[in-house]
């Protein structure tokens, strides 16, 4: 969770929201990804969705079984369906989020007994140090003469 609060910190340096995300296979980072929506006019440049990308690129498929994905923050609910898809087998995650986000806080996707594929989840790693670097980056946002962030 260390090295996705890294990832998280590069996104807040760049304006974007501070969430940040990494893959594990066999005890090693095969994979980094952080938050660009802002950046790449991209609604999916998630750090979840863009941290699968760079595994299948590094792994050589799109198959992440075997591996366990690190982020700071709950996915939403794009993110847990693509941690579906992509077959991950263990979701660790630092802050909840009730409002919007979709392991346990308002839906139930990435456990769902429906779904072809479920996971592992351990939440709760970090979470203090995971929800200060959102609060810090949206209270300064917030402060006036400040760029606005968008929250959406």
């Amino acid at each position: 969770m260390r090295e996705a609060l890294k990832e998280a910190a590069a996104a807040a340096e760049m304006g974007e929201v501070p969430i940040g995300a990494v893959i594990v296979k066999d005890g090693a980072i095969v994979a980094r990804g952080h938050n660009l929506r802002e950046i790449q006019h991209d609604a999916t440049a998630h750090a979840e969705v863009l941290a699968i990308r760079a595994a299948g690129h590094t792994l050589g498929g799109w198959r992440l079984s075997g591996c366990t994905l690190y982020v700071t923050i709950e996915p939403c609910p794009m993110c847990a369906g693509a941690l579906v898809q992509s077959r991950v087998d263990h979701l660790v995650f630092g802050a909840a989020d009730p409002k919007g986000w979709a392991d346990r806080s308002l839906l139930e996707i990435v456990q769902n007994p429906g779904l072809n594929h479920r996971m592992e989840v351990t939440a709760g790693v970090l979470a203090g140090e995971c929800s200060a670097v959102m609060k810090t980056f949206f209270r300064a946002r917030r402060k006036p003469g400040m760029a606005n962030a968008q929250e959406g």
